[in-house]
């Protein structure tokens, strides 16, 4: 057995710089736009292999066997769900379906940053609390192409959107997550979570207009703009602190969703914003964009239905597999553990990143039926057979869509191979030592320190179940509540969601811009930035400063 060395350099800033290096030198490759994705994924993976090896004493072996299991989770669960969207979505190119729902969406507004509102954020929100894992980026971003959007805004207005959710994502599974390592009250997590997230759902409407259309563009719609944040927000808080933090966004996104298409019907902005493109920086700002010149061409009423209908299919399927029932009903006949011999209880953590040394297991479950990806797949065979679509033809498109996802599934399972090598290694929890060690500050840079694992690891849970112990830890050494600071790394952790390089994927996949993650992570990167201060602000508040003291849940 080997145990995880945090300070291997004897000097906790080298040891914090040389942890560091894999994830800067993967998102500064990506950035510059010289290297393809799939390419610097693997780049990185080597570096943070060779520095786990080199640096970190990690046994090669175990070093080696931790990245295959890193590739396989990557590719299941996360590609095995971007590969089926995308079928799905392919499909309804392929039928026509896609144009009637462009034009039935143009039916409840013509105005590109209303349908951003509906789309991006509302719509959005329902699939991150039915399935999470990167499925509301790749509809969303898959829609508003459809609907004429360039493909970065549709990537990164996807991302930026998909954040005040996420804490509560695939119905509560970060905050199952997060109070599985810490042991505290899962109903305490999620309520003060959303004592904390509710304020950027008012946020994040308004940012996500303002970094498409400008301040005058948002100023313009600022009335839809607030139905839409406080019809979502409001919900939010009152779900998640009286009845559970399970059905959060489900209930949030559907009330959100009505009230902004009932506000619609009687309100109207005098000026309509026809473009699908971003503002771009040399526009003067008193510019309209160009009006497309296309008339709005209404479809039936059976048209629309037909229209709606896959996701329709998709949205039933995932509230049935997001169901706890569900899973247990079907996971214990159909499911494939897998021990990874010679990994499997071979590395240990130790103090302080834990109270006492603890074994880092590693199973593979794949618990292929209770898969969101293969709930994606049913909806998209189903829709399928109803539209008529012979079996040969349905193989057919469903080997194209894997070689057009080639490189994407493949950067992918790369990320996912050095988030799980950072786990086994001990990278990740050097990286977290150093954001424990700020005392007083700890309220700030601990919400941080739930960023980094979302950035680190592309997953809301995965970073609550990474840092949850050491947040725990730490926040009772300091006399601050541990309720405080677990729900805090899920509430950082949810503004890393738009920069992790998994979710950067697949959003350039899902609007089939490949090869431009870099154009998106420039776009996102400062909005992710200033969001989770933003975050680490109010929990500072929360900590020390009344009367935000008084919102604080103490065990």
């Amino acid at each position: 057995m080997w145990s995880q060395v945090y300070n291997p350099l004897n000097s906790m800033v080298l040891s914090t710089a040389a942890a560091a290096i894999p994830v800067v030198l993967l998102l500064v490759m990506i950035a510059s736009g010289k290297i393809k994705a799939h390419l610097a994924a693997v780049i990185a993976l080597v570096v943070a292999i060779l520095i786990s090896v080199a640096i970190f004493t990690m046994p090669a072996g175990l070093a080696i066997r931790a990245a295959i299991l890193g590739i396989v989770t990557g590719l299941f669960p996360i590609g095995w769900i971007v590969l089926n969207v995308i079928f799905l979505y392919r499909l309804t190119v392929a039928t026509g379906r896609f144009k009637i729902l462009e034009q039935a969406i143009g039916g409840v507004t013509p105005d590109r940053r209303l349908q951003l509102l509906l789309i991006a954020f509302s719509f959005g929100a329902f699939f991150e609390g039915a399935s999470g894992f990167g499925t509301p980026v790749a509809v969303t971003g898959a829609i508003l192409m459809g609907l004429g959007f360039s493909p970065l805004a549709a990537s990164g207005l996807s991302l930026i959107a998909n954040t005040a959710p996420v804490a509560y994502g695939a119905l509560g599974t970060p905050i199952v997550g997060l109070a599985s390592v810490t042991g505290l009250d899962p109903y305490m997590l999620g309520a003060m979570v959303g004592r904390q997230l509710p304020f950027f759902s008012m946020i994040v409407p308004f940012w996500v207009v303002c970094a498409f259309a400008g301040w005058r563009g948002m100023k313009e719609v600022w009335p839809a703009i607030l139905v839409c944040a406080l019809s979502f927000a409001i919900p939010q808080f009152v779900i998640s602190n009286f009845i559970n933090p399970w059905i959060v966004d489900i209930g949030a996104s559907l009330i959100s969703m009505a009230a902004l298409i009932l506000f619609l019907k009687v309100w109207q902005p005098k000026k309509l914003w026809l473009s699908p493109a971003l503002r771009t920086h040399d526009e003067s700002a008193g510019t309209m964009p160009p009006v497309s010149a296309e008339p709005l061409v209404k479809p039936t009423r059976a048209e629309v239905w037909s229209a709606l209908l896959p996701w329709i299919i998709v949205c039933v399927l995932l509230l049935i597999w997001g169901s706890g029932w569900f899973k247990n009903l079907v996971n214990p006949i159909f499911t494939w553990n897998y021990t990874v011999e010679g990994l499997h209880n071979m590395v240990q953590k130790v103090p302080p990143v834990v109270a006492k040394p603890a074994t880092e297991s590693a199973i593979f479950s794949f618990t292929y039926l209770s898969y969101t990806g293969t709930a994606m797949l049913i909806a998209a065979l189903i829709y399928g057979a109803v539209i008529r679509f012979s079996p040969v033809r349905l193989f057919r498109e469903y080997l194209q869509t894997i070689w057009i996802l080639r490189a994407s599934l493949a950067t992918i399972a790369s990320m996912l191979a050095i988030g799980t090598l950072t786990r086994f290694s001990g990278l990740d929890a050097t990286l977290g030592l150093a954001f424990a060690a700020t005392g007083v500050l700890y309220p700030f840079f601990g919400t941080l320190l739930g960023w980094l694992g979302v950035a680190l690891t592309g997953s809301d849970t995965a970073s609550n179940v990474l840092f949850g112990g050491l947040q725990k830890i730490t926040s009772e050494q300091l006399g601050l509540s541990p309720i405080l600071m677990g729900a805090a790394n899920s509430s950082g952790g949810v503004m890393g969601k738009m920069i992790d390089a998994q979710s950067i994927v697949v959003a350039s996949t899902a609007t089939n811009w490949f090869g431009h993650e870099g154009s998106i992570l420039r776009f996102v990167f400062w909005h992710s930035i200033v969001l989770a201060c933003l975050v680490g602000c109010l929990v500072m508040l929360q900590a020390y400063v009344h009367p935000f003291t008084l919102m604080v849940i103490h065990p």
